[in-house]
């Protein structure tokens, strides 16, 4: 199953090439789906974090004592400010720039890189748009481009694909290795026809049309398995929070639906034996303070009494 579309523009300018002027906008065509671990203290289940640290002494460094430096010989290093680098940044035109156009065929499959998916840019960039990519699929050529992303240059090929276009980034070619000294089979290294033949058969026999859901990420699916199978046994642990952080909230979350069901089926089953149960306490209580009254009563009127005798007496000895 594909990633959900993503409609947020991640860049926006205009395809270029003659006087030809395609307003365009990109947008991400991968997903990263890879499992994401957090570092933490076994002991005391805190967050580890990532320092920059001094090979030499251990100690972190503080971000405004760090430079960056290029290794020109081993250990000589050139210190660049970042005034400097600032300056070496190229401008960005907003534009992609096609120079060339060229066999898709012909360019290798190690150079493509990261792909983006290319949108007309508003009504005005439809025509223009259509009439690009139908010229690059009737032609089977894929314009080579130079585009700035992020500040950064790149070199590109605008592919066509389905009824758009596919902004594929490409390695410059002293980013690709060389191919010298590795063990590819030499001229000397032949197939006897029999063996072709034979390949061929076993090809056909596996052959079918491009279908990618029905490979999946073994690995990522069977550890997430393992991760819910150790939160259904109890095995969730909380994090605990830095110092001056709040507590993190419980990390179980319920559908909201289904906590109202339930909380509504829980009062109405509850609600007559809740009556039951208040009457029972009140019985309960009556039959506990009935002592407690007649005692209080009896306290009552012995009081009385003590109080009255005296008052005779004096009456008496007067």
């Amino acid at each position: 199953m594909p990633a959900p579309t993503s409609s947020r523009t991640l860049w926006k300018g205009a395809i270029s090439f003659g006087l030809v002027h395609i307003p365009v906008t990109l947008h991400s065509a991968t997903a990263e789906n890879r499992m994401k671990f957090n570092l933490l203290n076994k002991s005391t289940m805190t967050r580890v974090g990532n320092q920059q640290v001094d090979k030499a002494s251990g100690e972190a460094m503080p971000r405004e004592e760090v430079v960056k430096g290029f290794e020109v010989e081993k250990d000589q290093f050139v210190v660049l400010t970042p005034d400097e680098i600032k300056a070496a940044l190229p401008k960005s035109t907003q534009t992609i720039s096609i120079e060339s156009f060229v066999e898709r065929g012909q360019i290798p499959a190690v150079f493509f890189h990261k792909p983006y998916y290319v949108s007309p840019g508003g009504k005005g960039g439809q025509k223009p748009f259509a009439l690009l990519r139908e010229t690059l699929e009737r032609t089977g050529k894929v314009g080579i481009a130079r585009v700035v992303i992020s500040t950064k240059q790149h070199l590109a090929a605008l592919v066509p694909q389905g009824r758009g276009l596919v902004l594929n980034l490409l390695r410059w070619s002293d980013e690709v290795r060389d191919v010298a000294g590795l063990a590819w089979p030499g001229e000397d290294v032949t197939v006897s026809a029999a063996e072709l033949k034979m390949a061929e058969q076993l090809v056909e026999a596996m052959a079918g049309d491009w279908q990618p859901d029905l490979f999946h990420d073994e690995f990522r699916e069977k550890l997430m398995e393992l991760v819910e199978q150790k939160q259904r046994e109890g095995g969730l642990r909380q994090v605990a929070p830095l110092p001056g952080e709040d507590v993190a909230a419980s990390a179980e979350v319920i559908d909201l639906t289904e906590l109202l069901r339930r909380s509504l089926k829980g009062n109405a089953e509850a609600a007559p034996a809740a009556r039951k149960s208040a009457a029972r306490r009140e019985t309960a209580a009556n039959d506990e303070a009935a002592p407690l009254r007649k005692a209080a009563a009896r306290k009552s009127t012995t009081t009385a009494r003590a109080t009255v005798k005296p008052a005779a007496s004096r009456r008496k000895s007067g």
